[in-house]
C-alpha cells in the first residue's frame, strides 16, 4: 500500500500522523455500520514532506518561525506569509500527481470533490484546531484539485493557525498536514450536531443545529438555523429560524447562494423523524469514539450522510461516581480558594489530609452532596451553610432543588450525617460552643507548633519504603491535631459573634456590616502578619541603593547568593532568609503540594519587596497593624455607647461586648490550621524530592519533578520497585496541559451540566457586577487584573483583580487599595486578610478578569457587594 495516499477504508488508528485528526475520524467514521461517509481518500503526510524536504528556505524560515512567540505578531505574521507562498509554488511530486490521479478514477474523475485540510494537531481530545486550516469545495477536475491540494498545504501556516499552535504550545516543527478529497454531496439540508449540550455541558441532552443547503453557510454565519434538543430519544425542544438564504453546490464547480421560497423561510429544516435519526445516529457514533462529539452531517433525499466528527474539547469532565444514579457535585477549589488544576502528588496528599471524601474531575475535586440534598435536614443546613460562603452555589442548589432533580428520600441517620456527605468545615455550624476560653488560642498554636517540630526532626531519619510509611502515619497524627473540637470551635465562634454583631447592630442602628471594621489587626493571624513582616524586610533593604539596583536586575538562578556580594546585601540575605524561615513554605496555589514554595525560589519574593520599597515609608507595616487596631477600637467605643442609648441599652451593650471580644480574640486563629498544613507539605515535600533525585539517579525517571504526575501510592511503589511506566507521566502532562484550560464549575450534575448560580438583587446600578460583600467600604482607583502573584506590578491605590487569593497572594495586599475576586466566600482567606487590613472586598464576581481590563478606573462597594467601571 503506497503511503501517498490511503483511502478512508485503508486508515487504520496509528496512521495519525499519516492522516491528522479529521482524516482518521472520516476513516473511523466509514467503519461504523449504518453510518454513511461519502468516499474519499487522504493524500498523506508524506506526500507534503515529500514536496518541501528539499527547500532550504522553508527549513530555515521554520526555524525561526518556532523560536518566537504570540508577542511577535509582525515577524510571526511575515514568516508565515513567506512560509505559504513557498508551498504554493512548491511542484507536487510526479508520484503523488499519478497517485491522485489513480485513486480519482476509482471514484470517479467526473464527480465534484471537497478539498479539506487535516493537521496531525488536530480534532485532538485537547485541542480540536477547528477553522484553524481551509477547506474548498465543487472542485472538479485533476488540475482544480491538485491545484487546491497545494493551498491546503499552505493553509498550515495562516496567522491563525500559527498563533493556535503557539497557544497551545505545539512546535511547528512538529506539524505536518494531511489532504482529504472527498466526494461532494449536493444536500438540501446540513448542519452540526453536538452529542452533549455545548452550553450546559449536559451528557443527556442532544443538540443539532439544521439549515437548508451545504453547512459552511451556517458555520460562516451567514444564514440561521433552526436549533432542535432531543433527549432520551424524545425531542424536547425546536427553536424554528427564519431562513431567507443557502448556499448550494453548483454542478459545474464551486457554490452559490440562493434566496429561500418565502414559504419555506419558517419551516421546519428537518421533519421530527429525522431529527430522531440523527439523534440516533449521533449516539451510535459517540459510542464508538468513547466521548462526546461534534458532528457534522447533510440531508441528500432522504439519507443522512456524516461528514465530519471530532470530540468537543471544551466539556469539563464529569466527577468519577461509583454508581450510575443522579448526583450533584460541589467544587472544593472554590472552598479552598485554589481552582487552578492540581497535579496528581499534589492531589492524592490533599486527599490523604482531608476526611471528606471527594471525587476527582478535570485536575480538581468536588464534594457529593446529592445524600444531603435528599434529606430535609441537610438540604436545610447545606444552604445555610454554603449560602454564607458562596451564593452563586447556593443558588445554583436551589435550581437543582426546583426541578426535583434529587428528590426528598427517608434516610437513617447515618446519611443524614453532613460530615459524611459534603465539604468537612459544614458540619461545624452544628456543633458550635456556645463559651470558648480565649486561652485556647495559644495552647492550640503551642501544640501545633510542637507537633510540627517533631515532624521535622523524625523526617530526616526515613527514606525509601519507610519514608512514605512516614508521612501516612504523621498525616494521621496531624488529621488528629486539626480535627479536634476545640479547632472548629474557635473558628466558629469567631464566625458567629461576627454574624450576630451585622445582624444585630444592623436591626439596632441601621448600619451595615460592623463586623468588618472591627475585626481589623487582630492578634494571632499567620497570614495577615507574613503580609506586614514583608513589609519589614523592605525597612532593612530600603538604605541600601545597591542592593534595590541589584533586586530591579536579578535572575531567579543563584539571586541569593549574588545578594551577599553587594554592599547591604548580606543584612538584605539574612532579613529575607529569616522572612523564609517563617513563611517560606507558602506560595500561590499552596494546597498543591508540587507548587514552587518562596525557600525554593526566594525570587518570587522581590517585585513584591520591590513595591513595598517604592510604595512605603519607613516602619509602614507597624503603623499600618496600629491604624487597624485603633480603628478597631474607636468602631468599638462607638458602637457600644450608641448601642447603650437604645432600650435596655445596658443588657444589649454588654452582649454586644461579649461578641466584639470573641471577634478579637478568635477571627485570628482562622489562619492557622492552614498554616500548619502547609508547614507539613514542605517538610514532606523536601524529603519526597530527596526519593525522586534517587530515581533520577537510578534511570527512572528522567528528572525529579515528574514525579509530581504520579500520586502518592503511585510514587511508593516506583520507589519499592525501582520501576515506573514513562507513559503514565507523559499522558499526564498531556492532561494536565488540557485541564489548566478548562474553567472548574461550582455545580456540576452526573450528566456533565454545569449549574450557573446567579444573584438575586434587583436594587444595582445598571452594568454593575454582582458580588458578595465581604469586607466593608467604598474604594475607587486603577484596576491592576493580576493572574499570577509574580506577574504583579502595582503601585499605591491600586485594586487587585484576580481570579482568586489564597494565602500566597497575602503580601500584596499590604499595595492595594481594594480587592475583586472571581472565587471566595465570606471566610476565605482573602476576605478574612481583606478586613483584617481594612480593605473595600468584593468577591465571586463572575468573569470579573475578563469583563474589568487591566488599567480601568473601577468603583468597589464592599459594604453593599457589587464592582462598577467607572471608564476605560
Amino acid at each position: 500500500m503506497s503511503t501517498l495516499i490511503l483511502g478512508f477504508q485503508e486508515m487504520e488508528k496509528t496512521a495519525q500522523w499519516l492522516v491528522g485528526g479529521k482524516g482518521i475520524n472520516l476513516g473511523e467514521l466509514s467503519k461504523i455500520p449504518g453510518i454513511q461517509v461519502p468516499e474519499g481518500f487522504c493524500v498523506t503526510t508524506v506526500a507534503y514532506q515529500k514536496a518541501i524536504a528539499q527547500n532550504e528556505t522553508y527549513h530555515a524560515l521554520l526555524d525561526r518561525l518556532s523560536r518566537l512567540g504570540t508577542e511577535d505578531r509582525e515577524q510571526v505574521r511575515e514568516i508565515s506569509r513567506q512560509l505559504r507562498q513557498i508551498i504554493r509554488e512548491a511542484e507536487i511530486p510526479a508520484d503523488v500527481v499519478e497517485a491522485v490521479a489513480r485513486y480519482l478514477s476509482r471514484y470517479g474523475a467526473e464527480h465534484a470533490y471537497a478539498v479539506r485540510s487535516s493537521a496531525t494537531a488536530e480534532d485532538l481530545p485537547h485541542a480540536s484546531f477547528a477553522g484553524q486550516q481551509d477547506t474548498y469545495l465543487n472542485m472538479i477536475g485533476i488540475e482544480a484539485i491538485l491545484q487546491h491540494i497545494s493551498k491546503c498545504w499552505a493553509s498550515l501556516f495562516t496567522d491563525r493557525a500559527v498563533i493556535y499552535r503557539m497557544q497551545n504550545g505545539i512546535d511547528h516543527r512538529d506539524v505536518s498536514l494531511s489532504v482529504i478529497v472527498q466526494k461532494m454531496v449536493f444536500p438540501q439540508a446540513s448542519g452540526i450536531l453536538f452529542t452533549a449540550d455545548p452550553i450546559t455541558a449536559n451528557r443527556k441532552l442532544l443538540s443539532i443545529d439544521a439549515s437548508f443547503g451545504l453547512g459552511e453557510a451556517l458555520v460562516s454565519g451567514l444564514v440561521s438555523a433552526d436549533g432542535y434538543q432531543v433527549k432520551d430519544g424524545v425531542i424536547v425542544n425546536k427553536k424554528i429560524a427564519t431562513k431567507t438564504l443557502a448556499i448550494y453546490g453548483r454542478k459545474e464547480g464551486g457554490t452559490q447562494t440562493e434566496q429561500i421560497e418565502p414559504e419555506r423561510q419558517k419551516g421546519q429544516t428537518l421533519t421530527d423523524p429525522q431529527i430522531l435519526q440523527l439523534a440516533r445516529i449521533g449516539r451510535q457514533i459517540e459510542a464508538h469514539f468513547g466521548c462526546p462529539q461534534d458532528i457534522e452531517w447533510c440531508l441528500v433525499d432522504d439519507t443522512l450522510y456524516i461528514v465530519q466528527s471530532r470530540p468537543i474539547t471544551t466539556l469539563y469532565p464529569i466527577p468519577e461516581a461509583n454508581d450510575q444514579g443522579d448526583h450533584v457535585y460541589v467544587s472544593v477549589g472554590h472552598q479552598q480558594m485554589m481552582t487552578d488544576p492540581l497535579k496528581p502528588l499534589g492531589m492524592s496528599v490533599f486527599l490523604l489530609t482531608t476526611n471528606a471524601p471527594m471525587h476527582k474531575a478535570g485536575g480538581r475535586l468536588f464534594v457529593d452532596v446529592t445524600k444531603m440534598l435528599a434529606s430535609p435536614d441537610g438540604r436545610q443546613t447545606l444552604l445555610k451553610t454554603l449560602g454564607q460562603s458562596d451564593p452563586l452555589i447556593k443558588d445554583a442548589l436551589l435550581a437543582i432543588i426546583e426541578r426535583d432533580y434529587i428528590p426528598l428520600t427517608p434516610a437513617d441517620d447515618k446519611e443524614q450525617s453532613p460530615g459524611n456527605s459534603h465539604p468537612g468545615r459544614l458540619a461545624a455550624s452544628l456543633n458550635t460552643p456556645s463559651e470558648v476560653d480565649p486561652a485556647i488560642v495559644a495552647e492550640l498554636i503551642a501544640r501545633n507548633q510542637e507537633a510540627l517540630e517533631k515532624t521535622k526532626q523524625s523526617i530526616q531519619t526515613k527514606s525509601g519504603p519507610d519514608l512514605f510509611s512516614f508521612i501516612l502515619e504523621d498525616i494521621r497524627q496531624l488529621k488528629q491535631v486539626l480535627f479536634v473540637p476545640e479547632n472548629m470551635g474557635v473558628i466558629m465562634t469567631a464566625l458567629n459573634a461576627a454574624t450576630w454583631i451585622n445582624e444585630k447592630v444592623s436591626e439596632w442602628l441601621g448600619e451595615k456590616n460592623a463586623a468588618d471594621t472591627l475585626s481589623q489587626s487582630v492578634p494571632n493571624n499567620i497570614t495577615s502578619e507574613m503580609g506586614l513582616a514583608l513589609l519589614d524586610v523592605a525597612d532593612v533593604i530600603r538604605p541600601y541603593p545597591k542592593v534595590v539596583d541589584y533586586l530591579q536586575h536579578a535572575q531567579a538562578e543563584h539571586f541569593m547568593d549574588g545578594l551577599r556580594k553587594v554592599e547591604g546585601g548580606q543584612k538584605a540575605h539574612d532579613a529575607i532568609q529569616a522572612y523564609l524561615d517563617k513563611y517560606g513554605m507558602r506560595c500561590a496555589g499552596e494546597i498543591d503540594l508540587t507548587r514552587t514554595r518562596w525557600s525554593e525560589n526566594p525570587y518570587m519574593l522581590v517585585p513584591m519587596i520591590l513595591s513595598n520599597i517604592k510604595n512605603f515609608a519607613p516602619n509602614a507595616g507597624k503603623e499600618k497593624f496600629e491604624q487597624g487596631r485603633q480603628e478597631a477600637l474607636k468602631k468599638e467605643q462607638e458602637l457600644i455607647r450608641r448601642v447603650r442609648q437604645l432600650p435596655d441599652g445596658e443588657q444589649k451593650a454588654r452582649e454586644t461586648k461579649q461578641m466584639i471580644d470573641r471577634i478579637r480574640n478568635f477571627t485570628g486563629y482562622r489562619e492557622y490550621p492552614k498554616y500548619f498544613i502547609v508547614n507539613r507539605y514542605f517538610v514532606y515535600k523536601q524529603a519526597l524530592l530527596k526519593e525522586a533525585e534517587k530515581l533520577v539517579q537510578a534511570g527512572v525517571l528522567h528528572e525529579k519533578e515528574d514525579v509530581y504526575y504520579l500520586t502518592f501510592e503511585e510514587f511508593h511503589e516506583a520507589v519499592r520497585t525501582n520501576k515506573l511506566d514513562q507513559q503514565i507521566i507523559r499522558k499526564r502532562k498531556e492532561d494536565h496541559v488540557l485541564f489548566e484550560k478548562l474553567t472548574p464549575p461550582r455545580v456540576i450534575t452526573s450528566d456533565g451540566e454545569i449549574i450557573a448560580g446567579k444573584y438575586k438583587r434587583e436594587s444595582l446600578p445598571a452594568h454593575a457586577l454582582a458580588g458578595l460583600a465581604v469586607s466593608a467600604g467604598v474604594i475607587e482607583g486603577r484596576a491592576r487584573v493580576i493572574l499570577h502573584m509574580e506577574a504583579a506590578n502595582l503601585e499605591e491605590g491600586d485594586i487587585l483583580v484576580t481570579s482568586f487569593t489564597d494565602p500566597g497572594w497575602t503580601p500584596l495586599f499590604v499595595s492595594i487599595k481594594g480587592l475583586v475576586t472571581e472565587v471566595g466566600g465570606l471566610m476565605t482567606h482573602g476576605a478574612v486578610i481583606a478586613r483584617e487590613y481594612g480593605l473595600p472586598a468584593v468577591v465571586g464576581v463572575e468573569n470579573a478578569t475578563r469583563l474589568i481590563k487591566d488599567g480601568q478606573r473601577i468603583r468597589v462597594h464592599g459594604t453593599e457587594g457589587y464592582v462598577e467601571i467607572l471608564q476605560d
